[in-house]
């Protein structure tokens, strides 16, 4: 059986994209592997530590336990998303534990996110991160530039992001940090944001997002490596689609499959329907947004 890292590598080389579905609830988990199934694809399931700290996930072992009830390899690997050094609240998170439970739990990749450090902090951190992860056999993803929206309170109009490249993945500094860090992927910043994760906020619909293209491939010449994009929820179809011939190997996506959820549930009050409509939505988005359904034997 291929390893993670292997399938990623070669998603990158295919220019197809691995999606990576976040469970910020635990019933949401057995309808995205199915989805996926469905589709004759191959995606990702994670979990992010805030998604166990301020939504319903309970723990990264709990999702492990819930992946490992359904898990069907041929199609899904568990990724254990962003666990930062320093988080969306600005506090200090005690993260290389926290890494070695989640191999403890099976989890197949990790994500060690020092994006709030300097850059030579970043570096160690992910360097620490990336020795414990091939030491256990998996690789480890890192984030270098600022993907916006996790924190508390309004960001600053999208237009002026975009416009002034506020954020956006160095690629000098990347190329850097790819060779002294040891990470295997990394997410870069190019004009993607997180949907926002507030309870004020967390029912919002996101910004309509648009990707610098040309920024990405000078990012996929200066790193070599798999890129990752984080807050997929919301970016224009065509621009998704051209980043994946251009680097992209891995897409985060969280929000539109969680307001699914969310939605069905409230309006129905029914597990099962607001189940229905997550396998739905991850349809969707493999077959119609990312077309890549039948796209497992390619990678």
């Amino acid at each position: 059986m291929k390893g993670t890292a292997e399938i990623v590598r070669n998603a990158r080389a295919a220019g197809i994209v691995v999606p990576a579905f976040n469970i910020p609830y635990l019933p949401m988990l057995q309808p995205v592997v199915r989805a996926v199934r469905d589709e004759d694809s191959f995606a990702l399931v994670q979990v992010a530590r805030l998604e166990w700290e301020k939504f319903s996930s309970r723990s990264l072992e709990a999702v492990a336990e819930e992946f490992r009830r359904h898990a069907d390899p041929e199609h899904v690997r568990l990724h254990l998303d962003h666990v930062p050094v320093i988080d969306e609240d600005h506090a200090a998170v005690d993260y290389l534990p926290i890494l070695r439970r989640a191999v403890a739990a099976g989890y197949q990749s990790v994500m060690v996110d020092g994006s709030r450090l300097s850059l030579e902090e970043n570096i160690r951190a992910t360097r620490a991160a990336a020795e414990l992860a091939h030491q256990a056999g998996i690789p480890c993803e890192a984030e270098l530039g600022a993907v916006l929206g996790h924190e508390e309170g309004p960001l600053p109009p999208y237009e002026e992001l975009f416009a002034s490249g506020r954020g956006f993945t160095d690629p000098v500094e990347a190329a850097r940090f790819v060779r002294e860090s040891g990470c295997d992927w990394l997410s870069v910043a190019i004009g993607n944001i997180h949907g926002a994760v507030s309870k004020a906020a967390r029912d919002q619909k996101k910004v309509e997002a648009r990707l610098s293209l040309d920024h990405l491939s000078k990012l996929a010449a200066a790193t070599g490596i798999p890129l990752v994009l984080h807050g997929g929820s919301g970016i224009r179809a065509e621009d998704l689609r051209q980043a994946f011939a251009r680097g992209i190997a891995k897409l985060n996506v969280g929000t539109e499959i969680r307001q699914a959820y969310e939605t069905a549930l409230r309006g129905t009050g029914s597990e099962p329907k607001a189940q229905e409509a997550v396998r739905l939505r991850t349809r969707s988005l493999i077959a119609q947004t990312y077309q890549i359904s039948g796209s497992r034997a390619r990678l």
